[in-house]
């Protein structure tokens, strides 16, 4: 059997045996430029991948799954259980774009949600875009705020889970009657007060010595000397 090999235009007689590649391959293929890309994690950027899986929480998985299917409704189905089902079942940005809509009143939805899932890679990113872009609009910060890649790829579905916990807290703080579920299943976010005082009150706070700046109260110059005198030594 004879293989024409990448390296040089002559025939190789390799046997009847498997075939084998010459390494380093200098041909410009798509396999091998998509191998040269997109190799196995080794040493320090394995060591990183595996503590960011390891953060992803399976038991706050199934409180979110629940809350997306009560929220959107039972059309959306419910994912294999794990980190990779979860990924696959929010990786086109469909369901989380549903998910941020029914938060709004009928109207006024953020995001446009196609009839038909996306197939297309490009459009499904730009979905998952669209999702983060309405997340913000609603009250997301930046920080809980996870990365297309970081979904799409699977690279720290934890953040993806932060996300939607950032959401779901947000939408039992407003209260607004749009939140479907059990409000125990996320936290209250911590809202600002505010207080307004009239100009009086500005004011007379200008003459009130801070405690702690201390005090003047029952100060006294009881028992002090006179300034100036000698002190009295008694033999």
């Amino acid at each position: 059997m004879v293989l024409l090999t990448a390296r040089q235009p002559e025939l190789v007689d390799v046997g009847t045996t498997a075939l084998s590649f010459q390494s380093p391959c200098e041909c410009s293929c798509f396999f091998c430029l998509n191998m040269a890309n997109k190799g196995p994690s080794y040493g320090m950027s394995r060591e990183v991948q595996s503590k960011i899986e390891k953060k992803y929480d399976e038991e706050l998985e199934e409180r979110l799954v629940e809350w997306i299917v009560m929220q959107c409704g039972p059309d959306v189905g419910r994912p294999d259980r794990g980190r990779l089902g979860f990924q696959v079942w929010l990786k086109n940005g469909v369901i989380l774009s549903k998910l941020v809509n029914s938060l709004y009143p009928e109207g006024s939805k953020p995001v446009k949600v196609p009839e038909n899932p996306p197939s297309m890679v490009f459009k499904q990113m730009e979905q998952v875009a669209q999702f983060l872009k309405a997340a913000e609009d609603y009250g997301v910060t930046k920080t809980d705020m996870f990365q297309t890649v970081d979904l799409f790829e699977g690279k720290d579905m934890a953040a993806v889970q932060r996300t939607v916990m950032a959401l779901g807290s947000l939408a039992v703080t407003k209260n607004d009657g749009h939140y479907r579920g059990d409000p125990n299943w996320f936290m209250k976010k911590a809202q600002e007060h505010k207080r307004e005082f009239t100009d009086s009150q500005l004011q007379e706070g200008k003459h009130v010595i801070g405690l702690q700046m201390g005090s003047n109260r029952g100060a006294s110059q009881a028992g002090m000397t006179g300034y100036g005198r000698p002190r009295q030594i008694i033999s």
